[in-house]
């Protein structure tokens, strides 16, 4: 029934999505920082302990409530926790307002507004960057952020629901993205800062956890897209960029659309900010260009498509999947 419960929770979210400041993002950054404080003891394997419990612990409650609603209850209760469940973890209302906005001003030729909402999403420095790479680093962003929130949920929900875990994926997925983050924030703001082993047992967590949803989005991308050139994307200019699984992500983007992304990153970051629940803030660090178009405000409604596009084929894929199975 998983795709009964994705479709659910993307109607909910789109009718009513989760306002940004909410007590459930709240609580997840709460938990982080104590997890932290009490078991960030700067050993490695304390690293690791601490990581298991921001993570995994909750990913645990998470299966060990749908499985006493499936055999308590029945499965439609089941059902109702997974769409709950997704309604917190998947969604493109989550960030499509900053993408929307900035793609208003910049079609309206307000580029100092652009600029400013670009600033206020990510929490960067964009001086008197001219147009096509407000362009440019809208596209990267936003990418990442479908990527995080839509499509990385979709392939670890859908592979761990098929072995009977319920909803347990997303919250992996999510939460796994999320500490990474939030503690690398606390170290760089200098704000009870965590220790270099947690955040490399994050960061090596992360990777790992990303490796596979950023190949299927990748290949979701070309499908729907350009799909020799995004293949050559992924196969041949996924290393420009610092990031191995942004990398392949980016890189197919950049070849399904035919748009040149990479180049000299935004840097200067405002330190002052805590991340906001589970939005995205990707630090796209230093890169070389991939081939392609410059960036022009048209490739924005290319990538609205390509995301779109990639959404109903992962749902038509489901639904034969539900099908298929229903008649077996």
């Amino acid at each position: 029934m998983s795709f009964f419960a994705i479709l659910f929770a993307l109607l909910i979210e789109q009718a009513r999505p989760l306002a940004r400041s909410n007590p459930i993002h709240a609580g997840l950054r709460a938990w982080a920082l104590s997890v932290s404080r009490n078991f960030d003891a700067g050993k490695p394997h304390h690293g690791w302990v601490a990581w298991s419990l921001a993570v995994l612990l909750p990913a645990l409650i998470t299966l060990a409530i749908h499985w006493a609603l499936l055999w308590g209850l029945g499965w439609p209760f089941a059902v109702l926790w997974s769409v709950a469940v997704l309604y917190v973890t998947l969604g493109f209302r989550q960030f499509s307002h900053h993408f929307t906005g900035i793609r208003d001003a910049l079609e309206e030729g307000d580029e100092d507004a652009a600029r400013e909402r670009l600033a206020h999403w990510q929490q960067v420095d964009v001086g008197a960057l001219p147009r096509s790479e407000i362009v440019r680093h809208v596209i990267e962003y936003s990418v990442l952020a479908a990527h995080r929130h839509v499509f990385g949920v979709l392939a670890w929900f859908s592979v761990l629901a098929a072995l009977g875990l319920g909803p347990t994926g997303a919250v992996l997925y999510r939460l796994a993205e999320f500490v990474s983050r939030y503690w690398h924030y606390r170290q760089r703001a200098g704000t009870q800062p965590a220790s270099a082993s947690l955040q490399q047992a994050c960061a090596q967590a992360w990777t790992v956890v990303d490796w596979l949803p950023a190949r299927l989005t990748a290949l979701s991308f070309a499908v729907v897209g350009s799909f020799e050139e995004a293949i050559e994307g992924w196969r041949f200019h996924a290393q420009r960029f610092p990031n191995d699984n942004d990398g392949v992500v980016l890189a197919a983007t950049a070849g399904a659309i035919n748009v040149r992304l990479g180049g000299e990153a935004l840097k200067a970051r405002t330190e002052t900010q805590a991340p906001q629940g589970l939005e995205i803030d990707a630090d796209m660090g230093d890169s070389d260009s991939t081939p392609g178009r410059e960036p022009e405000v048209g490739h924005l409604r290319s990538v609205v498509g390509l995301v779109w596009r990639s959404v109903v084929v992962w749902m038509l894929l489901l639904a034969l999947l539900t099908l298929a199975r229903l008649l077996g």
